[in-house]
């Protein structure tokens, strides 16, 4: 079992910036692919951005794209969300996920994935 923990969310200004980061715990010893996704009220969930093990290999929504970064530092077994430039668009709760086995990092957006964290909410002023 792998437990994944959010922090950083909260109210942030438009156009300003906000870092996220999910700390997992458990067994953590997979070297997998981890992302975020985000769900707004009454839309469905949705893929935010994606990292591979390395690092090497980021995949991210067209709509964070250029805005958002991705990283990870696997010593402390932390992925991070950077959010650059938020738009009220953007608020929504945030989720990290990752999985108990190996995952394509571009493939990443279209799995049902094994774990979960219990979300953050980030909310972005206009």
């Amino acid at each position: 079992q792998v437990q994944l923990v959010e922090s950083g969310g909260g109210l942030v200004q438009a156009g300003g910036s906000l870092r996220l980061s999910c700390a997992a715990s458990g067994r953590t010893e997979s070297r997998n692919t981890m992302g975020w996704f985000r769900q707004s009220p009454g839309k469905e969930r949705e893929f935010v951005a994606a990292i591979s093990w390395g690092g090497s290999i980021t995949d991210y929504s067209d709509s964070v794209k250029g805005r958002f970064t991705i990283s990870r530092d696997n010593a402390k077994n932390t992925v991070y969300l950077r959010m650059n430039s938020p738009e009220p668009e953007d608020t929504a709760v945030y989720y990290c996920a990752t999985d108990a086995k190996p995952i394509s990092t571009m493939n990443f957006a279209r799995y049902d994935h094994d774990y979960w964290g219990q979300g953050i909410q980030v909310t972005v002023s206009s």
